[in-house]
């Protein structure tokens, strides 16, 4: 090469075909990702979302969460229902599930009822000894309520 020569200008005729085919291209792959849900979104309606709706309940009836004061929540007969209940879905959707979707169920399943018989357990002992346990009535006014013990820790409260 020497350097009298200018650089050869190639030109692609094609372009801007190329360009579009590409533009499209990458819009199809997007329109194909499975869309997040935003801030404000729902997560989509599909078999996984229901068995973790269900999961939620159980564990919030297992003492997933505090009240305002710090107390956690048991609802046996609620988290057991929850349990019960995906426990039926599991039963009617036998050799309908994908080989992912029925480890996962088992998984959860498995998880929850270990957890329950914890939980049973240590509200039973909790009862029994008569330490730090609240039982109301579902339908109790809040003014009914007693206070907490400043140092008692922890209060199982038991609808």
């Amino acid at each position: 090469m020497s350097d009298n020569n200018p650089p050869e200008i190639q030109v692609d005729s094609d372009w801007k075909a190329q360009a579009q085919a590409e533009k499209a291209r990458l819009s199809q792959q997007e329109e194909s990702k499975p869309a997040k849900p935003g801030k404000d979104e729902l997560p989509p309606a599909d078999f996984r979302s229901l068995v973790g709706l269900l999961a939620s309940q159980a564990i919030g009836g297992l003492g997933g969460y505090t009240d305002p004061q710090g107390r956690v929540m048991v609802d046996i007969m609620g988290a057991k229902f929850a349990i019960d209940l995906i426990g039926v879905l599991q039963e009617k959707t036998k050799g309908n599930l994908l080989p992912e979707e029925e480890a996962e169920l088992s998984e959860v399943l498995g998880e929850l009822r270990s957890r329950f018989v914890q939980i049973a357990q240590a509200v039973a002992a909790r009862m029994k000894s008569g330490q730090g346990v609240e039982s109301m009535s579902a339908g109790a006014p809040a003014n009914s309520r007693k206070a907490p013990d400043a140092g008692a820790g922890p209060k199982l409260i038991i609808p």
